[in-house]
């Protein structure tokens, strides 16, 4: 018998290594920038079609007119005769078009005239001086589009510099970009602390080039606020120096990377990682019928609780299905099992209870980290274009401003990104001492 299972296993692992072969390196845990093809569309989504139904009527295009649109431009016809046959030509109305269309962003050299006065009493001179930030060659309008678009939009220094034209350069951006980290650095402290009491908190990691040197960015967010950090360790000191030591309120989501297990406040597991390892047992011993049925039945409840958040149902009844389901989990983590692969995934729910069902006692706790992961996609894609930061000190720029504009984001209403840290520099030019604090705070 042990024969029998030991030739079973070792066949199991022969057919998982040829799978692994032809699979990325990290399993179902690969990102998808790291895969080297992707899945061909399925049938069904083959022969799914565009647009409306034979017969149905169009919704057409809506046009606007002189009081919606920004700018009216009329085009006139010079010439009094037909260019085919020379006849003349006579006025039949005017035909309206509607064009969205943008201006490009292009760097402008701008000369300003200040006016002085002075007085002739005390003979104090008084000048009207622009508002821009002192000793720095761009206004205000350009840092505004270059911060966003490489910090938010990840475009590249280099392509900024091509965008831009007309004199601005690559170490001059790199300048202006030091200094205001300089500035928000007492912001970025100040979120920390701020971070600490949010009732929800998520945190991720993903890897990060420094200097041509293996790093990670570290992201800790919730509702309001995104705190970045790019650090060449993903050592649990990172978390420690973010969340502090002393115990916190509030629940902190991640995936199940020990570096969080240190953590002062409620920890609870991300659901969709812990169903991916579900999968990835099926995945290894694919004949087995203990494993199918187990995989199956657990991978619908774990499913339905990350699900479950979003339903359209009273308070009431969600905390009366998330009863049930842990109920089930459990029931199902508990039962007995021959195969060691599904007493091992057991073991995961029995021993680590405390930190697994939290969205059942407090429905703003999701089951799974998808707030983390998603926030973090867009850096990934920045690490793809610009192969990480250049600098340990680029890194930390990084960190400040990626954290100010992020946390400003979240919390603007009727006012876009632009306008508002527009606004922050030229009260930053205005009074270099001014409460940016304050500014992030009463958005």
């Amino acid at each position: 018998d042990k024969l029998r299972e030991e030739n079973t296993q070792l066949k199991a692992q022969l057919r998982y290594r040829d799978k692994k072969d032809n699979q990325p390196y990290f399993g179902s845990s690969t990102p998808s920038s790291k895969l080297k093809f992707k899945e061909n569309s399925k049938e069904e989504n083959k022969k799914k079609q565009g647009g409306a139904k034979l017969g149905h009527k169009g919704q057409g295009r809506k046009l606007w007119d002189e009081a919606e649109a920004d700018e009216v431009v009329d085009l006139r016809i010079e010439t009094k005769k037909c260019p085919a046959c020379g006849g003349k030509l006579e006025s039949r109305g005017i035909d309206y078009r509607s064009v969205l269309d943008a201006v490009l962003v292009e760097a402008k050299k701008v000369l300003y005239r200040s006016q002085i006065k002075a007085c002739c009493d005390c003979k104090k001179q008084v000048v009207q001086a622009p508002i821009v930030l002192p000793k720095f060659k761009y206004g205000n309008n350009l840092i505004t589009n270059a911060v966003i678009m490489h910090y938010l939009e990840g475009v590249p220094i280099k392509r900024l510099v091509e965008i831009f034209g007309n004199g601005v350069s690559s170490s001059g951006l790199i300048k202006i970009f030091h200094f205001l980290a300089d500035k928000f650095e007492s912001v970025y402290e100040q979120l920390k602390i701020d971070l600490r009491s949010e009732e929800v908190k998520h945190a991720d990691e993903t890897g990060w080039r420094t200097d041509g040197a293996n790093g990670y960015s570290w992201l800790f967010n919730s509702k309001e606020i995104s705190l970045f950090r790019f650090e060449k360790t993903r050592s649990s000191e990172i978390v420690r120096d973010t969340l502090g030591e002393n115990q916190i309120p509030g629940v902190l989501v991640v995936d199940r990377y020990s570096g969080y297990n240190q953590v002062p406040c409620k920890l609870q597991y991300c659901y969709a990682h812990l169903l991916r390892n579900l999968q990835d047992i099926e995945k290894k011993f694919p004949e087995n019928k203990e494993i199918k049925s187990f995989v199956k039945d657990f991978a619908q409840l774990l499913a339905e609780a990350m699900k479950l958040r979003n339903k359209e149902i009273s308070d009431k009844k969600y905390h009366k299905e998330a009863q049930e389901l842990q109920e089930k989990i459990l029931s199902l983590a508990r039962a007995p099992a021959k195969h060691c692969a599904i007493q091992t995934y057991q073991n995961i729910f029995i021993e680590n209870e405390n930190r697994l069902f939290h969205w059942v006692e407090n429905r703003d706790v999701p089951a799974d980290n998808n707030k983390a992961e998603r926030e973090l996609r867009p850096t990934v894609i920045a690490r793809k274009v610009s192969f990480g930061s250049q600098s340990v000190k680029g890194a930390k720029t990084r960190s400040v401003l990626m954290s100010i504009l992020h946390t400003a984001v979240k919390r603007l209403d009727d006012q876009t990104i632009k306008q508002w840290f527009v606004s922050a520099l030229e009260m930053l030019a205005d009074d270099p001492s001014v409460d940016l604090y304050a500014i992030l705070r009463n958005i």
